[in-house]
């Protein structure tokens, strides 16, 4: 059960985040929380420095101390927000754990996994992992379906790499025809050749709302356990699904995103509109 006061002044802080100066009675209609009690909240907040009583304007803001609330937190992207509670989701449900990763230049970074809720997982620590692009099943699951424009410039700067996995990026024919294999089947497994052997990845794109990559998902296996056609068999699909779920929630999260941003922009415009005429 939450604290009730906290509950309430967090609520009032959301709602005069949303506007350059606000009202008791603006916060009473937009909270539904009595007046009194939100002249108490006020003046608890203004005590505490989070809040600012400017007479002058005949309204309360807040304060640059709001600011600090949120200094130690550095926002995930918005398809590991929306990726989270699936992965989660889905190793309770298969066991075996999930990764969601990024692309970062020439490598794809693992910036989620279910390592810590899996209890057969190959790896103890899979984050901030760097992925090779085109051995890897996380890195062919993104770079096959980038468009040509982005996949050409990412190839480039894969020939002038030294490291021994990128080596396929000299061979643009047998490139291809791994790429249009993936394609094909709509997910991508790491090379027999990459270490460590005991172990494989099956990994499938992430789109956005408009169809474009923008991570992949990937779940990883003993190989003791699963042939790769048996984890195929058994897992694709449900790897396609839950990116697919993932793709619905980023879309909400997008826009919600977006909505916020609209409302502060549109409150600082009004502002700015009444400073510069007077009003």
């Amino acid at each position: 059960m939450g604290i009730r006061s906290i509950e309430r002044a967090m609520k009032v802080l959301q709602e005069m985040n949303l506007q350059p100066y606000t009202s008791i009675a603006h916060l009473h209609a937009r909270t539904g929380l009595p007046k009194a009690t939100l002249v108490r909240i006020l003046k608890t907040l203004e005590d505490l420095g989070y809040v600012e009583n400017d007479q002058r304007l005949g309204g309360y803001q807040v304060s640059a101390l709001v600011g600090s609330l949120s200094s130690g937190f550095h926002k995930e992207p918005m398809v590991v927000e929306a990726g989270r509670p699936w992965a989660v989701a889905f190793t309770r449900r298969h066991q075996w754990p999930v990764s969601i990763s990024l692309l970062d230049q020439n490598a794809m970074v693992v910036r989620f996994s279910t390592v810590p809720d899996s209890s057969m997982s190959p790896f103890h620590k899979t984050v901030n992992m760097r992925l090779p692009l085109l051995t890897r099943g996380m890195g062919l699951a993104y770079l096959a379906f980038t468009p040509k424009e982005e996949f050409d410039l990412i190839v480039e700067m894969l020939r002038r790499s030294d490291d021994p996995e990128d080596n396929l990026a000299q061979d643009m024919d047998k490139l291809d025809r791994l790429v249009q294999q993936v394609r094909r089947q709509g997910y991508a497994s790491r090379a027999k050749h990459v270490e460590p052997r005991n172990s494989n990845t099956i990994a499938v794109p992430i789109m956005n709302e408009v169809g474009r990559v923008v991570a992949s998902f990937g779940l990883t296996y003993f190989t003791a356990a699963l042939s790769e056609s048996e984890a195929c068999k058994r897992y694709v699909p449900v790897l396609k699904s839950t990116s697919a779920e993932i793709t619905q929630d980023l879309a909400r999260i997008a826009r919600t995103s977006s909505g916020w941003s609209s409302d502060r922009a549109l409150a600082d415009d009004a502002a700015a509109a009444n400073h510069s005429t007077g009003a």
